[in-house]
C-alpha cells in the first residue's frame, strides 16, 4: 500500500510540475522532464567509457572513437529526417463572404516524413516486454513440458537474438502504419479542404484528393517506418550485438567466421558500452530539443528579435 501511494503521489506531482513548466516556461513540460531524466545519466556513462580507455588499450580507444562517430552520425541523421517535410501545394478559390471577396491565396500542406514520432518504437518495446514479464513471474515446475520449453525460449528472447530483432522491427513497421492512419485521416483532411474552398492543383476535390493524399502518405510512412526501424536497431546492435549463431542454416558458419575474423569478434556480444545510446532515447532527445528550439525561435520572432539561431540558422522543413 505504501509503494502504491508513493508511486501515485509521485506521478501526480510530476504531471503537475510538467503542466507548470508548459504554462510558465518554454516547451512541453512532460517532454522536458523526460529529456532531463535521460540526460542526467550521460555523465555516468561517459565516466564508464573513460574508465575503460584509461588503460591505453588501442582496441578500446578505437572502439570508443567508432562509437562516438556512430553516435554523431545517428544524431545528424535523426535531425535531418525529423526536419524533413513533403510540402503539398494547396490553393483556395475566391469566394464572397458578406461584401468582401476572400480566398485566392496559395499555400502548402507540410507532411512530416516521420509522422509516427517515437510512439511506434515504444509500442513495439512494450509488446515484446510483456511476455518476458509474465513468464518471469510464473516459472515452470517442469522444464521438460511445453510450458517449460516456451519459458526456455523467452529466457534467451532479448535484444541481440535474431528472432527478437525480426519481431521487433516488424512491430515497429506495423505500429508506424497503424499510428499514422489514426493521427492523419485523409478522408477528413480532404473533406475539410473541400468545405473551406481548398484544392490541390490538378486534383479534384473530395475523393480524388483523399486518394492522392493516401498515396503520398503511404510513401512517406514507408520511408518513416524504415527510418524508425534503423534508428531503433542500430544502437541496440552496437550495445547488445547480434547472436549470429542462432540464425537457421548459416548460424554456425557465421559464428565461426566472425569469431576468427579480426575486428568482428564484438558482433555476437556488442561493444558493451552501457550508456544511454538507445534509439528511443535518441529520438526523444532530438525531438524535444528541436521542438523547444523551434518554440524559443517563435517567441523571439514574435517579439521582433532576429531569432535564437540567427538569420541563417532557423529550423526549416526540408523536402523529402
Amino acid at each position: 500500500l505504501t509503494t502504491i501511494l508513493t508511486l501515485t503521489t509521485g506521478t501526480i506531482f510530476v504531471m503537475w510540475l510538467g503542466e507548470q513548466i508548459t504554462e510558465r516556461g518554454v516547451g512541453n513540460g512532460i517532454s522536458l522532464l523526460i529529456f532531463a531524466g535521460i540526460v542526467i545519466g550521460l555523465p555516468r556513462g561517459v565516466q564508464q567509457v573513460m574508465t575503460r580507455v584509461s588503460g591505453g588499450d588501442t582496441l578500446e580507444i578505437l572502439g570508443v572513437i567508432g562509437l562516438v562517430v556512430a553516435l554523431v552520425a545517428i544524431i545528424a541523421f535523426i535531425v535531418f529526417v525529423e526536419a524533413a517535410r513533403r510540402k503539398i501545394p494547396v490553393s483556395y478559390a475566391k469566394r464572397h463572404v458578406g461584401r468582401q471577396l476572400v480566398g485566392g491565396q496559395q499555400t502548402t500542406m507540410p507532411l512530416k516524413l516521420n509522422m509516427g514520432g517515437v510512439i511506434p518504437v515504444i509500442f513495439a518495446s512494450s509488446v515484446l516486454s510483456m511476455p518476458q514479464s509474465l513468464f518471469s513471474a510464473l516459472p515452470p515446475k517442469n522444464p521438460a513440458n511445453w510450458y517449460g520449453k516456451i519459458f526456455g525460449f523467452f529466457q534467451v528472447f532479448h535484444a541481440g537474438d535474431p528472432y527478437y530483432e525480426l519481431i521487433f522491427l516488424s512491430l515497429i513497421i506495423f505500429f508506424t502504419f497503424f499510428y499514422v492512419s489514426i493521427v492523419f485521416n485523409v478522408e477528413e483532411v480532404a473533406d475539410n479542404l473541400r468545405k473551406h474552398g481548398g484544392f490541390m492543383p490538378g486534383i479534384r476535390p473530395g475523393r480524388a484528393t483523399a486518394e492522392y493524399l493516401n498515396t503520398i502518405l503511404t510513401r512517406l510512412t514507408t520511408v518513416g517506418a524504415i527510418y524508425l526501424a534503423l534508428v531503433a536497431f542500430f544502437p541496440q546492435f552496437m550495445l547488445s550485438g547480434f547472436k549470429v549463431g542462432r540464425l537457421p542454416l548459416i548460424g554456425n558458419w557465421l559464428e565461426s567466421f566472425v569469431s576468427t575474423t579480426p575486428g568482428l569478434g564484438w558482433i555476437p556480444t556488442g561493444m558493451g558500452y552501457q550508456f544511454y545510446f538507445g534509439g528511443t532515447s535518441l529520438l526523444i532527445l532530438v525531438g524535444v530539443a528541436m521542438d523547444t528550439v523551434a518554440q524559443i525561435e517563435a517567441q523571439l520572432v514574435m517579439r521582433n528579435y532576429e531569432g535564437f539561431l540567427g538569420s541563417g540558422g532557423r529550423l526549416r522543413g526540408r523536402r523529402a
